[in-house]
C-alpha cells in the first residue's frame, strides 16, 4: 500500500510537471546548426533556464543565415540570431524587429606565424582571405581604419572571399598573406599558429567606436514583445543566466566540448576564451555608440548593407520593462 501511494504521488508530480511544461509558451528559435549560439542554447535547455523563466525553448538548426531569416519573416520562427545592423535596416524598411544582445565577439586580421608584417600597410600586394563577403563588418571597419593611416586596404591588396571553413583551411595552409574570419574560426587559426596583426576592436576604438557594442543578438518581432513582454524578458533572463554560467564554470565547458568540435586542447581553450571575451555587459546598449557605428557602416557599405537606415531607428534595441 505504501509503495502504491508513492507511485501515485510520483505519477501526479510527473503529470503536473508535464502540464506546466505544456502550458508554458514555446519560443521557436531557428539558428545555424553549428553556430556558437548553440553552446548558450544548450546551457539554457540543459539547466531548464527556459522553463524557469516561463517559456519552452524549441531549437531548430538551419543550414544558413538566409534560411533562418526566411523562417522568421514567414512566421515559422519566433527567434533568430543576426546583427543589429540588419535589424536597423529592417526597421528603416518598416519591419518591426527588435534586437536582444547576445555577443560582442569580433575577429581580427591574422597573418601566418612567420609573416614579417607589423601593420596593415605591410600587406601591400598581399592576398587576403575574407569570410562573409565584401560587406563583412570586420572588413569594412579595417578598411576605414587603414584609410585613416593613409593605406587603401581594398585597392592595394587582392581579396579572396569565401565561406568561413574555406578561409580557415586556406589560411592555415599558408596560401594567404592575411585572413579575416568569424571569431571562432579566428580563435582556431590562432591556436593553429597564426598571429593577429590587428584586432577589429582595436581598429573600432581608433575610429571612435565602442568595441563593447554587441553586434550579434537574438531578433524577435515587436508585436510579440508588446503582446507577451514577460516572454521576451524571460528569454533575455535565461540568456544572461547561461552567460553567467559560461563565464565562470569550467565544468560547463567540459560538458559542452563535444559540441564545440575542438580538435585540440589549444582550440578548446581558445574557443572558451573567445566566447567569454564576447559576453556583453549587462544593461542597455549605448545608442549613441551604436549610431556612430551605423553611420560608419552606411559610409563604408552604403545601401547594400544598411538600406535606408542612415540613422539609428527608434526601438531597435529591446528595453526590458518598457
Amino acid at each position: 500500500m505504501f509503495m502504491k501511494k508513492i507511485a501515485v504521488v510520483a505519477t501526479t508530480i510527473g503529470l503536473l510537471a508535464g502540464a506546466a511544461l505544456a502550458e508554458a509558451p514555446s519560443l521557436r528559435a531557428h539558428v545555424l546548426e553549428f553556430g556558437t549560439v548553440n553552446w548558450e542554447l544548450d546551457v539554457i535547455k540543459h539547466h531548464g533556464l527556459d522553463t524557469a523563466n516561463g517559456f519552452n525553448l524549441d531549437v531548430q538548426g538551419v543550414a544558413g543565415g538566409s534560411a533562418a531569416k526566411v523562417a522568421f519573416q514567414g512566421g515559422e520562427a519566433d527567434v533568430i540570431v543576426s546583427d543589429w545592423l540588419w535589424v536597423a535596416r529592417q526597421r528603416a524598411a518598416g519591419k518591426d524587429y527588435v534586437f536582444i544582445p547576445y555577443s560582442k565577439a569580433v575577429g581580427g586580421l591574422l597573418v601566418p606565424g612567420d609573416s614579417t608584417a607589423q601593420s596593415l600597410s605591410d600587406l601591400d600586394g598581399a592576398k587576403i582571405g575574407i569570410a562573409g563577403g565584401p560587406l563583412d563588418k570586420s572588413w569594412l571597419i579595417l578598411q576605414a581604419y587603414a584609410a585613416e593611416q593613409g593605406f587603401d586596404l581594398a585597392a592595394q591588396t587582392e581579396q579572396v572571399f569565401g565561406a568561413p571553413p574555406l578561409i580557415f583551411k586556406t589560411a592555415l595552409k599558408g596560401d594567404l598573406g592575411g585572413a579575416i574570419n568569424f571569431w571562432h574560426f579566428t580563435a582556431k587559426m590562432e591556436a593553429g599558429g597564426m598571429r593577429k596583426l590587428i584586432d577589429v576592436s582595436t581598429a573600432a576604438t581608433a575610429l571612435g567606436l565602442d568595441p563593447n557594442t554587441p553586434l550579434l543578438g537574438y531578433v524577435v518581432k515587436g508585436d510579440l514583445v508588446r503582446a507577451q513582454p514577460e516572454l521576451i524578458e524571460g528569454l533575455a533572463a535565461a540568456s544572461r543566466k547561461a552567460k553567467d554560467m559560461l563565464a565562470s564554470n569550467d565544468a560547463e565547458w567540459d560538458r559542452l566540448r563535444p559540441r564545440m568540435k575542438a580538435k585540440t586542447d589549444a582550440q578548446f581553450d581558445a574557443l572558451k576564451a573567445g566566447f567569454r571575451a564576447g559576453i556583453p555587459d549587462e544593461g542597455q546598449i549605448d545608442e549613441d555608440a551604436a549610431a556612430r557605428m551605423l553611420a560608419l557602416m552606411a559610409k563604408q557599405g552604403g545601401p547594400d548593407l544598411v538600406g535606408d537606415a542612415t540613422d539609428l531607428p527608434d526601438g531597435t534595441f529591446f528595453a526590458p520593462g518598457s
